[in-house]
């Protein structure tokens, strides 16, 4: 449970990551590059997680039945963060 928190955390650092890249681009100015950052972020994390599940069922000796609860959890959260901030931002 601790990891998946971790992880989660993880993506969320991601995220905040990726909307400060966005700022530095001159995303402050135009809210169309923020909103596309959170945007750009999704399938980023979608890596991210997959190879997270990727070592739980070759490292740790979970099966992908096992895995995919998770793997679904520790996805959805930040990537649910990231279409409400590219919501936001698109308005």
């Amino acid at each position: 449970m601790i990891h998946t928190v971790k992880i989660i955390g993880a993506g969320i650092a991601l995220l905040l990551l990726c909307l400060w890249l966005g700022r530095m681009m001159g995303g402050a100015d135009q809210p169309a590059i923020m909103a596309r950052s959170a945007l750009v972020f999704i399938p980023l994390w979608l890596v991210c997680a997959g190879i997270n599940m990727w070592v739980g069922v070759t490292r740790e000796g979970y099966t992908v039945k096992e895995e995919i609860p998770f793997f679904l959890v520790v996805f959805l959260i930040p990537a649910a963060m990231a279409q409400l901030v590219s919501f936001v931002y698109s308005r």
